[in-house]
């Protein structure tokens, strides 16, 4: 926000703020959290405690600011509870969506920085990795859990630990008790935080780096959780037609178990051989440049498959009530001018549920791309130079709260244009 649009809104944020913060201890943790998430929303290309302080006029002491965001001992969860109590009252959520984000960064000393994949930079590059669980529906999200990753290079009780970062651990201020655990995992563990603050959305959208993880998809369901995931075109399932069949007993050694005659096949497979002409034209929602929707603005739309089908696995297979594999939705996008299906989904909402529900439920993941890209455009989610763990959580939990104020903001301000966005 420019100095000017800030200042209209100055009793707003110190109300939000107020209440964001009223967990802290001190007096003077609860002016700090105001200051910091005030640097946040003023206008600036970098959002680190440097130029943030150089903004902020007679409240712009970086020494203080510094040591409010990177060691004082205020716990980033409280302040997460709270926004996500305020957030689900306002946002109705339909949905919990998680997924991660890069930090990119060019020295090693930062907690958890190591050469890893992220769909930030589309590679594998120096940075961290953040795991984010957001409330969302079709109109607002809001960004209320995160977990640093922690590489197995980092962990001592790995294998593939590495001397110099382990050594690096004391400095960093990464707890003994933090070792490595998978990103779904992470997410899994996110979701029972928020469940204990009490917000029950019973809805989980996310891509195929949590959606391939079968250990992530049973988990939803041991919580009693649907979903609707991205899956890669190499997962594989049987038809749902598919009946088990019990190979004659030879006379020696145990008994023959039940089995499929045909071995599982791909979803990529499933679905071309239910070929073009299963595929249905759907609009799941309207964009934001013009275009011809109703309002004036690019109907989102595109053809798509949705089968019956028995997703396959070992984990799947001893997760299983019976012999028989349980029955989900496999859903696919095949666009009109693509000779393939172009993307994947697995599904567990009822066997009754319509085909544009599906879309819309799968396609819901777009908000939590849109939060990243406001969150480091406009709020510095990424420019954070510290190097401790305490301190990236602290910060990425400001910028969330800085980033639910806009959108409060927002929908105050224009109420049906966000619940139709």
């Amino acid at each position: 926000m420019l100095g000017g649009e800030l200042a209209a809104v100055r009793c707003d944020l110190e109300d939000f703020a107020a209440e964001m913060f009223e967990p802290f201890a001190r007096a003077d943790q609860r002016r700090w959290g105001g200051v910091y998430l005030r640097g946040l929303l003023l206008d600036g290309r970098r959002k680190s405690v440097e130029p943030m302080a150089a903004r902020l006029g007679e409240d712009g002491n970086r020494q203080a600011l510094a040591h409010f965001i990177t060691s004082s001992p205020w716990e980033a969860a409280h302040v997460r509870a709270r926004l996500a109590w305020r957030m689900q009252q306002v946002i109705k959520p339909t949905a919990l969506i998680v997924d991660d984000t890069g930090f990119l960064k060019d020295g090693d000393a930062s907690a958890c920085v190591a050469r890893q994949y992220t769909g930030t930079a589309g590679k594998v590059t120096n940075c961290q990795a953040g795991v984010s669980l957001h409330l969302a529906c079709d109109g607002a999200s809001a960004a209320v859990d995160w977990r640093l990753f922690l590489p197995e290079s980092w962990d001592p009780a790995s294998p593939k630990a590495d001397a110099a970062k382990v050594a690096r651990r004391a400095s960093c201020g990464i707890p003994e008790e933090v070792g490595h655990v998978e990103k779904w995992q992470l997410a899994l563990d996110m979701i029972d935080e928020t469940r204990s603050w009490g917000i029950e959305v019973p809805l989980v959208v996310a891509d195929g780096g949590y959606g391939d993880a079968a250990a992530f998809r049973l988990g939803l369901e041991e919580r009693g959780l649907s979903y609707a995931v991205g899956i890669s075109t190499t997962t594989t399932a049987q038809p749902e037609a598919a009946r088990l069949h019990t190979p004659p007993y030879g006379g020696r050694g145990p008994r023959p178990q039940p089995v499929y005659p045909e071995p599982a096949q791909t979803v990529k497979k499933l679905v071309i051989e239910a070929g073009r002409r299963a595929a249905r034209p759907v609009q799941w929602r309207e964009g934001s440049r013009p275009g011809s929707g109703r309002s004036g603005l690019k109907r989102m739309y595109s053809r798509f498959v949705a089968l019956r089908t028995r997703p396959a696995g070992r984990e799947i297979r001893k997760a299983a009530d019976g012999p028989q594999l349980p029955v989900r939705w496999l859903l696919a996008e095949w666009p009109a001018t693509e000779p393939e299906p172009v993307q994947f989904w697995l599904s567990n909402l009822p066997a009754d549920t319509p085909l544009a529900t599906l879309v819309r439920t799968a396609k819901l993941r777009w908000r939590i791309e849109h939060d990243y890209r406001e969150m480091k455009q406009a709020l510095g989610l990424a420019h954070f130079e510290g190097r401790t763990w305490k301190g990236w959580h602290h910060h990425v939990t400001l910028v969330s709260v800085a980033h639910a104020f806009c959108t409060l903001q927002r929908i105050t301000r224009s109420p049906k244009e966000t619940a139709s966005a």
